[in-house]
């Protein structure tokens, strides 16, 4: 009995044929968890003065903590060893710092970094573990590792949907544990919607700048509908500061040393080589006192004072300011409303005496500066490409990129951040998007974009069937990735005693909808839906009564909603019992605005629903016309003066302060000259507009009693880094699609527009291109 029982327990068959158990039927799998491995890397001797100043930075200036010789010497010899020789190109030195020490602040370290602690020594160990390639990997094991692999990484890692996917952000990417099988095979591998993400307002990242530091923080305070009131000067004041840090990064505001160095030997070239060597200077308005008659350039808000008068402010003051001379840069290219961030070149004058009461005059009561400021030209700061925000500088055909400098550690949409994430999703990218494309499939991936879907219309539901019926007659790989429906849903203001009725006929137009949808299964089951609210849907319209409501705004109510969500259950539920295969089809209700992430950070999509034409016609400044009608101003992006080339000063104020945007792809639904001419009035709205709202760097740059905004929430309004495309859904501006610093601006107007009846346009945005096209169907 004894050497049965030893023979049993030495026995390696975990139910072994014996008297007390029966022989299994299907011997058992064995679970084995595939390990990544491990790139080599060469080791080198990295000196620890060359990794100072790297290490200044991100120690000293982001997390204010401070490095001791020894420990900056035990940092450069583990860095060295484990990242070698691209611990610089690569930014993997950067990455081991920030970790190293927000591990040390996690753990109650001292601001002092002592090289000799055994704190240290734990630290270095746990992160020698860790680093894979170069880079530090999460340990967390994941199971079903192998399943929806799509190759490796800079790592050698296989990319998983799991691992991109986090458990609170997998309904709004359609990433769930459900869709991947047992045997490592998934359902969804090669649909790019797996990996699209809708990111509402009041989720995306609460960040801002810290000028003292140069970097982005989070904020820590908690979100309030009601803050104190110190949050709404900290909104404001951080708008200044993202305009600001951009401004002095531009060319034309940083002057050359080398040219300061051979001043003298300059003064014999020609007086354009003598102006295109100029670099701008932005004065504060506080240093203005006692500089009576000097020439400066002021960067500052446009505010109207409680008398009326036009001021500018910045963070040190604010001063009268006198546009009867003014310019505006470009000559009709751009508006000027109260609560933008201007550049304002002229010069200051003192007041020479003192007259009448003082109450809102030019005396410098209340913190403003005595005198004036007069004004010769107006112009928007110039905004800033998404590359070099990021510290892109090339995109190979590997999806590996180069970058230096910028932003690109930085998470602005919690996707994870451009240099940490980007590669690999890129490298997904060119594998999902590329890869597949077939010969006869013009697109395999799109997002269609309706405006102004006003259900209580029945013109609008026949032009949204017959949307949905062109679609689903295509084939199936180019199925539309999401829909995206903008309101308003209803022409009138619900609850607000309008024409739209209340939420029970509210309710009613959208179990209309439901009964539209209903008709394209094939549609509903491969396909997201994605609504974004206007100002007269509820419940902020029983408030507002149709007018300007505060931003963010929350999505529509769940509970008038029901019957689509009804009809997207239905059709999955079909879906899944024909094939076999659970069907991913849902429908979103968003925030106005939202933001929407494909592949993490390399796609970045913003939606906006807002009448942002009318409000900048009403509020814009009006300049005087001194001189008679001239030819206008370039309208495509001419190349630098040579320095032969006999330039004006007022004409290089131009060049320098203004960057023109790019020719529209297509020409409004009103055009009919060329858009390369650039004569049409939709053609000059349109650059209007574009270029107004990403100067401004973002989506309401008017004063909150125009415009509310909600103070804790205000980062979500942001416009910065500029995004991939932008839908700046306005039906009382014509039909555009237009590039403007590699970022592609869309508005699809009306649905169903007045102009021309029994006819539906939408925008068509092909994921591949990164551009919109205008499209039209008569219904």
């Amino acid at each position: 009995m004894a050497a049965g029982a030893t023979s049993l327990l030495q026995s390696s068959d975990p139910l072994p044929s014996s008297s007390a158990f029966d022989a299994p039927v299907h011997p058992l799998k064995q679970l084995t968890v595939s390990k990544p491995s491990d790139a080599s890397v060469l080791p080198i001797l990295l000196p620890a003065p060359t990794l100072r100043p790297l290490a200044f930075r991100t120690f000293t200036k982001k997390h204010d903590l401070t490095l001791t010789s020894s420990a900056l010497q035990n940092f450069a010899t583990f860095i060295g060893k484990h990242c070698g020789s691209g611990w610089r190109e690569e930014g993997l030195a950067e990455n081991v710092l920030d970790v190293a020490a927000k591990t040390w602040k996690k753990n109650g370290g001292s601001v002092i970094v002592p090289g000799d602690n055994e704190e240290l020594a734990t630290l270095l160990q746990n992160l020698a573990k860790r680093m894979v390639g170069g880079r530090i990997v999460d340990q967390r094991s994941l199971t079903r590792q192998s399943s929806l692999t799509f190759g490796e990484g800079p790592q050698g890692n296989p990319i998983t949907s799991e691992q991109y996917a986090s458990d609170e952000g997998q309904s709004s990417r359609g990433t769930r544990a459900e869709n991947v099988e047992d045997n490592g095979n998934s359902l969804h591998e090669n649909e790019p919607r797996v990996w699209l993400k809708v990111i509402s307002a009041f989720e995306q990242p609460r960040l801002f700048y810290n000028a003292a530091k140069k970097h982005f923080e989070t904020m820590n305070t908690r979100p309030s509908l009601i803050p104190d009131p110190s949050h709404k000067t900290q909104m404001f004041r951080n708008r200044y500061h993202l305009i600001h840090q951009r401004l002095l990064r531009n060319d034309a505001f940083q002057a050359s040393t080398v040219a300061a160095s051979h001043s003298r030997q300059m003064q014999d070239l020609s007086s354009a080589r003598s102006i295109s060597q100029k670099a701008y200077k932005i004065t504060q308005i506080s240093n203005l006192l006692g500089r009576n008659g000097s020439s400066h350039v002021l960067l500052g808000m446009l505010t109207m004072s409680p008398t009326g008068t036009l001021t500018l402010s910045d963070l040190t003051g604010s001063i009268v300011v006198d546009i009867q001379y003014a310019r505006p840069v470009p000559e009709d290219g751009v508006w000027f409303t109260p609560g933008m961030i201007v550049l304002v070149e002229g010069i200051y004058e003192e007041q020479a005496s003192i007259v009448g009461s003082g109450l809102g005059e030019d005396r410098g009561i209340g913190g403003s500066i005595g005198g004036k400021f007069l004004a010769f030209s107006v112009g928007g700061p110039p905004s800033e490409r998404r590359d070099a925000t990021l510290g892109l500088i090339d995109v190979g055909r590997d999806g590996l990129v180069n970058s230096a400098g910028g932003f690109g550690w930085v998470d602005f949409l919690g996707v994870g951040s451009e240099r940490s994430a980007g590669p690999e999703m890129r490298k997904l990218e060119q594998q999902l998007l590329y890869h597949h494309k077939t010969s006869t499939a013009e697109s395999k991936s799109s997002i269609i974009i309706l405006g102004e879907v006003n259900l209580d219309s029945e013109k609008n539901l026949q032009a949204l069937r017959k949307v949905l019926s062109l679609y689903a007659a295509e084939p199936a790989e180019r199925v539309p990735t999401a829909f995206v429906l903008m309101g308003n849903f209803v022409q009138h203001a619900v609850l607000a005693g309008g024409g739209s009725g209340g939420s029970i006929d509210y309710k009613e137009y959208f179990d209309s909808l439901a009964a539209v949808l209903s008709e394209f299964p094939t549609i509903l089951q491969k396909t997201t839906f994605i609504f974004v609210p206007g100002d007269n849907d509820p419940w902020a319209s029983a408030f507002s009564a149709g007018a300007a409501t505060i931003l963010p705004r929350r999505g529509l109510p769940e509970v008038l909603t029901t019957r689509v969500k009804r009809a997207f259950a239905l059709a999955n539920t079909e879906a899944e019992k024909s094939s076999g295969r659970k069907a991913l089809g849902e429908a979103i209700w968003s925030t106005n605005p939202s933001r929407l992430a494909l592949f993490g950070p390399v796609q970045e999509l913003v939606l906006f629903r807002d009448n942002i034409s009318s409000r900048l016609r009403r509020n814009a400044l009006r300049f005087v016309n001194l001189e008679p009608e001239t030819e206008p101003t370039q309208t495509v992006r001419s190349s630098p003066a040579s320095e032969g080339e006999k330039v004006t000063e007022e004409k290089r104020v131009e060049t320098d302060l203004v960057q023109e945007i790019a020719e529209p792809i297509m020409p409004g639904t009103k055009a009919k000259a060329s858009a390369v001419t650039g004569t049409t009035f939709d053609s000059r709205m349109a650059r209007k507009i574009v270029k107004t709202v990403l100067d401004q760097g973002h989506l309401s740059p008017f004063p909150l009693s125009m415009r509310p905004v909600l103070w804790d929430y205000g980062s979500s309004l942001n416009l910065y880094p500029l995004p991939t495309a932008i839908v700046l859904m306005d039906p009382e501006s014509p039909s555009f699609a237009i590039t403007y610093e590699g970022c592609h601006v869309m508005n699809p107007g009306c649905l169903v527009p007045q102009s021309k009846r029994g006819s539906a346009q939408w925008i068509e945005f092909d994921v591949q291109t990164k551009r919109g096209k205008l499209r039209e169907a008569r219904f």
